[in-house]
């Protein structure tokens, strides 16, 4: 009861019955003016039309462009106010302006990685096409000299992240989707509130949709009380607006520009497994040591100055001096990565399919959400249908159970091309890694379904001959021991009328 009694009178809510009491307003205010001027049936029908003319014609996943289109078709009026309060998946001029003015001040800091380019070139010529592809398109250089390490649950990583910020002599950037107070935050938060008080510089950005439910609407005043320097992303407001659609869903944590931490793990409890939240939570996550850093400094201090809207003119002063003079343990080439839905590059969705595409042996895949666009299917059944091991490992017990049924929806499609799907039983999976050949492997915050491949503000690494690379392989191996393969008798044996229901989801699956 008292779970049911926080969603009636939580923030969600209030949102949600603002925002529909709006949407309602609005439609009603429309179907009066209709019942009153004939026309103006024709004139919303023709409106109709040319937005879906306008979908057509951009530069945007076909699937999105059908889904769209069929809903506004459909229900004109209903469909063109939803579309325009929700469907653009671009953010307002205005604000892609500020953000582009943002990213040329601070990436021009950014090393060029040349000499490490040269060196991948010199390795595989399909590799340093990838990276190029990396450096070119997301703008994020290839270093050396970086240390990796790779974590297989969140309860691994944790002391190692407590064991870092003890470590902050200068800074601490801290930037994640969800934050609920527990186990895990509160022993993050002691240290922060006494690294702050040594006057430490600390900073935190936490989104405020993904934290919806798990802070109160003003928490960062709550930090800010404590010598931190808070700000959340999008600020969720009960008015109908464009902004919503895009969330702030990364995960870095940088200590002195030294030590970097990202992956798919949250700052809540049931990330470490402290709580029980759909069985046993695998997740995982990437430590960086070395100048490979320096990427994730600057793609912070970037939210960060489009946050506070005051944009940081010496960021050198972030960046260690320490790299040039001393060489950490040789470890391979690794490249940070973001994806933004500023851009119309979906570089997430590209460095995936650049792995899938180019792969010799073997693809291992781990996601908790398997929504692909036409592009991503055909590239899994490519792949696969030319002899490379495809393998994707999803969760047994999902956390949202019409996204995890909207999944399983492309299953048989993908079995009758060759790709391997399993299902792990002990719980969920929230992991998004890759790995493939035994040479290259990329670890961050980017689901396979379209929010995370378009809408939303992302992050990862990808790496080349890391220690970190074959880390992730045994553990796709060991994960392996605890899954049920799907098969072919497992998709057809649900009732039709499930498989027809799940056939027509997918066709609003983008929207989701």
């Amino acid at each position: 009861m008292k779970k049911i009694k926080k969603l009636l009178m939580g923030r969600t809510m209030i949102v949600a019955m603002a925002i529909l009491i709006q949407l309602l307003w609005m439609l009603s205010l429309l179907n009066g003016v209709m019942a009153k001027y004939s026309y103006v049936d024709t004139i919303v029908q023709l409106i109709a039309v040319i937005v879906v003319l306008v979908i057509v014609n951009k530069r945007s996943n076909p699937s999105y462009k059908i889904a769209w289109s069929f809903v506004i078709l459909s229900i004109p009026i209903v469909g063109l106010l939803i579309y325009f309060i929700f469907g653009r998946s671009e953010m307002t001029r205005r604000t892609r302006k500020r953000m582009e003015i943002i990213n040329r001040e601070l990436e021009r800091e950014l090393p060029d990685g040349g000499s490490y380019m040269e060196e991948i070139r010199q390795k595989d010529k399909s590799i340093y096409n990838q990276a190029k592809y990396i450096s070119d398109w997301a703008n994020f250089p290839v270093y050396g000299n970086t240390e990796t390490k790779y974590y297989r649950v969140g309860e691994e990583m944790f002391p190692d992240i407590l064991e870092a910020l003890k470590s902050a002599e200068h800074f601490i950037f801290m930037e994640y989707f969800i934050v609920e107070e527990g186990v895990m935050f509160n022993q993050i938060l002691d240290i922060l509130k006494e690294k702050a008080a040594a006057g430490v510089d600390v900073r935190f950005i936490y989104d405020d949709f993904g934290c919806v439910t798990t802070l109160p609407a003003r928490y960062y005043e709550t930090m800010q009380s404590f010598g931190i320097k808070c700000v959340k992303f999008n600020p969720l407001y009960p008015v109908m607006s464009v902004i919503m659609n895009n969330r702030d869903h990364r995960k870095i944590l940088v200590v002195d520009g030294k030590i970097g931490f990202t992956g798919g793990i949250n700052l809540a409890d049931e990330y470490i497994n402290a709580i029980e939240r759909f069985g046993y939570w695998k997740d995982t996550g990437l430590r960086l040591k070395g100048e490979a850093v320096w990427s994730f400094t600057v793609m912070f201090l970037e939210m960060w100055s489009y946050i506070t809207k005051e944009i940081e003119k010496d960021i050198v002063r972030f960046k260690p001096q320490v790299y040039q003079k001393e060489k950490n343990q040789n470890d391979g080439y690794v490249q940070p990565y973001d994806d933004s839905p500023l851009d119309h590059e979906t570089s997430g969705e590209n460095i995936y399919m650049n792995m899938i595409s180019r792969a010799k042996d073997y693809v291992y895949i781990f996601t908790p959400y398997l929504i692909p666009d036409h592009e991503m299917i055909k590239c899994l059944e490519n792949s696969a249908k030319s002899g490379v091991d495809v393998r994707i490992i999803m969760p047994g017990i999902p956390d949202k159970k019409i996204i995890y049924w909207m999944g399983q929806s492309y299953y048989e499609e993908l079995l009758k091309s060759g790709v391997k799907i399993y299902q792990y039983k002990p719980g969920f999976v929230h992991a998004k890694c890759f790995v493939c050949d035994d040479e290259i492997a990329t670890v961050g915050s980017i689901n396979m379904d379209y929010r995370s491949l378009y809408l939303h503000f992302e992050c990862g690494v990808w790496m080349y001959q890391s220690k970190a690379v074959m880390q992730v392989k045994e553990d796709v191996l060991d994960t392996l021991q605890q899954c049920e393969e799907i098969t072919m008798e497992f998709c057809r044996k649900r009732p039709a009328v499930i498989r027809t229901m799940l056939g027509v989801l997918k066709i609003f699956a983008p929207l989701l």
